[in-house]
């Protein structure tokens, strides 16, 4: 498999910035694959931004890019940003997909740092309650679950559109409901994600 910090699935670019990662979630596809159709996105060593920059070219090219990784973007808080004001500068639409834990990371609220940089946010809610967010997403920050709430609330207020994701597993006992109801308190669009 041929190694890339970028990849593109249908139209799309995404960005894949870092393997790290502050949950351990139990339906994670990086449990089971070290790539994606064909290409490696497990990195050896994590990319700085001309190495991203010099894989995006034309930013105009792509209907969205979008920073993911095989890991939480927000990892890389920095490169992230420098990235994303190139893309913004050639005029790119962007969209950060992320766990929502990039204020804890980081020891700060970086929605203000993101607003000028970033169009729309999908961040990975994955439960109503504490108790199932902490069983299925396994995350290093013990009030993880309540700092995801507070992104995804600054985020609504803040970008175009923020989504909260669930993904629903087969076979898995899941309250989507409560999710639902709670990423919609929030101020944000409620989107179930399909288990691959």
């Amino acid at each position: 498999m041929e190694r890339v910090f970028t990849y593109q699935l249908d139209d799309v670019l995404y960005i894949n910035l870092t393997n790290r990662c502050t949950n351990a979630c139990t339906f994670c596809i990086r449990n089971e694959y070290d790539g994606l159709n064909g290409q490696k996105l497990w990195l050896e060593e994590e990319p700085n931004a001309k190495e991203i920059i010099a894989e995006i070219k034309d930013p105009k090219a792509y209907p969205e890019i979008v920073f993911c990784g095989y890991g939480e973007p927000t990892e890389r808080l920095e490169v992230l940003k420098e990235v994303a004001r190139y893309i913004k500068e050639k005029d790119g639409i962007t969209r950060l997909n992320t766990n929502g834990h990039g204020s804890i990371i980081n020891n700060r609220d970086i929605v203000p740092e993101l607003k000028d940089l970033i169009d729309v946010v999908s961040v990975s809610l994955n439960a109503g309650t504490k108790e199932e967010y902490d069983r299925l997403s396994r995350p290093v920050f013990p009030n993880a679950f309540f700092a995801v709430q507070d992104f995804i609330k600054e985020s609504a207020k803040t970008f175009k559109k923020t989504i909260a994701t669930v993904v629903e597993i087969p076979g898995e006992a899941q309250d989507i409901d409560s999710a639902r109801r709670l990423a919609e308190s929030l101020g944000a669009e409620f989107r179930v994600r399909i288990y691959e």
